[in-house]
């Protein structure tokens, strides 16, 4: 599951965020602990932790004592927010740049992003 890119306590993270992007956590339910994901990922529990706190400090994540990790009231907009942020920087301003430099008039851009979102 993990690839080799980046550390692997962020690539659990990255995990368990898509997974409540995808709704398989929904707000207010409950995730496995850092130990339970450890164990099932094979992973020292150190670096379990590492990654579920990363959700914590996100305020994705918060924990209920005694009883468990939760998934936060607003979790999946802040995670859709935070990614559109970064689509946004990693690829939509290098784009915008690109067609600049090639001098590509807003209107050519937005008819070529039409071009490749129509169906084959």
């Amino acid at each position: 599951m993990f690839t080799g890119e980046g550390p692997i306590f962020q690539q659990l993270a990255a995990k368990i965020a898509d997974d409540i992007v995808a709704g398989i956590y929904p707000e207010e339910t409950a995730v496995p602990s850092a130990t339970d994901f450890a164990v099932f990922h094979q992973m020292n529990p150190a670096t379990a932790s590492k990654g579920v706190n990363m959700l914590v400090d996100l305020g994705v994540l918060y924990k209920k004592r005694g009883i468990g990790m939760f998934v936060a009231t607003e979790a999946r907009k802040v995670l859709l927010t935070q990614r559109r942020d970064e689509f946004r920087k990693q690829y939509l301003q290098p784009l915008l740049q690109e067609a600049a430099v090639l001098n590509i008039p807003a209107a050519e851009l937005h008819s070529m992003i039409d071009d490749e979102q129509e169906p084959a």
